[in-house]
């Protein structure tokens, strides 16, 4: 099993849309790091979603329920999208402010590279993550 965290802005994919949907393609991903996370994505892979910009935040924890195919929102061949199904909200939002004071979550690919809508994460900065939330 790998993990991963996705961006989403509230404003146009809220965690709480996410739950009423009960699943969603997770599409628009133009960035090749990106779109290769994507790509190594399993069912069964544990998912952080993190509300960018406003919020700054990661709200709750997703699975993936379908693995990369193509995005049904373009016919560039080159972008894939997954399937995510919600799993459940974490009880306390886990900032961004917080996990940069976190020394344990220093390398973790949403501090390091900001811009990144889809990002690996370890399996320790994953639980450490969904503890801080609990």
């Amino acid at each position: 099993m790998k993990y991963w965290l996705v961006k989403s802005e509230p404003f146009k994919y809220a965690w709480d849309k996410f739950v009423a949907d009960g699943e969603t393609f997770w599409d628009g991903v133009r960035n090749y790091q990106a779109r290769n996370n994507m790509k190594a994505m399993s069912v069964g892979d544990q998912v952080l979603f993190y509300h960018s910009n406003e919020g700054m935040e990661v709200v709750g924890i997703a699975e993936v329920s379908a693995a990369a195919y193509q995005d049904p929102t373009t016919d560039d061949e080159r972008w894939v999208v997954v399937n995510l199904k919600p799993v459940k909200k974490l009880k306390k939002p886990v900032t961004l402010a917080t996990m940069k004071e976190t020394p344990e979550l220093e390398n973790m690919s949403l501090i390091r590279q900001s811009r990144l809508s889809v990002c690996d994460l370890s399996k320790e900065e994953f639980k450490l993550v969904v503890k801080m939330g609990s």
